[in-house]
């Protein structure tokens, strides 16, 4: 299986949760996430690149698309890409909402 493929599927979960956190009408903020995501971004591109520079990490040329970011194959953003889409929407469709007034009568 390729790293493609692999996270293909993940993101196709990642995805679900999303989309029911909007229809839910729980929608995270968006423009908080794209701010993260601007910083969790690059993170993830200075530090792969240290770890596969360095030789603590190694990738199958063959399972990758062989689309990199300096070193990092772009196939290793995916997974800060989950992040940043998953956790504010399972954080949305996990908050309790304060019930309004007619609602409690």
């Amino acid at each position: 299986m390729t790293y493609t493929l692999l996270n293909i599927v993940f993101l196709a979960v990642v995805a679900l949760v999303a989309i029911a956190a909007v229809v839910a009408r729980r929608s995270p903020r968006w423009r908080a996430v794209g701010l993260a995501a601007l910083l969790l971004l690059t993170m993830t591109a200075i530090f792969d690149n240290v770890i596969i520079g360095t030789g603590l990490v190694a990738y199958d040329d063959s399972l990758i698309s062989g689309v990199r970011i300096g070193l990092a194959p772009i196939e290793d953003f995916a997974y800060t890409v989950a992040a940043l889409v998953l956790l504010p929407a399972v954080w949305e469709l996990l908050a309790r909402r304060p019930q309004r007034q007619d609602e409690i009568s």
